[in-house]
């Protein structure tokens, strides 16, 4: 958790992690799903970010939403998931998901600045499933 509080310091993004077990379908399907569970599209610049990550199933996935999706470069999720994906297969999964967090954050601060008047609109608590 104090990894996304740090990351959101410098970007008015908003960074959820959800950690479960198994994994139904493909990681992007159920990020997907998860991603609208939480109602992570409810914040002003639809500008959040989702770290999904099934723990026996072994897979995970990183998503924006769609105001982040409309400014940033096709790619731009690509080397965040390449650092996380390198953590794990060293058996490094919390240390994975804080680079992870922090590599958002930064890559965020470009297209999403911190305001004064910045509001945290979603947790900063790391949701878990099944």
């Amino acid at each position: 958790m104090s990894a996304i509080t740090q990351a959101e310091l410098n970007t008015s993004g908003e960074i959820r992690v959800h950690v479960e077990t198994y994994c139904p379908s493909s990681s992007l399907e159920r990020a997907i799903f998860v991603f609208n569970q939480l109602k992570m599209y409810k914040t002003k610049e639809r500008n959040s970010v989702l770290i999904y990550f099934a723990t026996e199933s072994r897979k995970f996935a990183v998503i924006g939403d769609t105001g982040i999706n409309a400014v940033v470069p096709e790619d731009f999720w690509e080397s965040i998931k390449e650092t996380m994906r390198v953590s794990f297969m060293d058996g490094y999964f919390v240390e994975g998901i804080c680079k992870g967090v922090k590599e958002i954050g930064q890559k965020l601060k470009a297209f999403f600045p911190i305001s004064k008047d910045d509001v945290n609109e979603l947790s900063n608590e790391i949701s878990i499933g099944e």
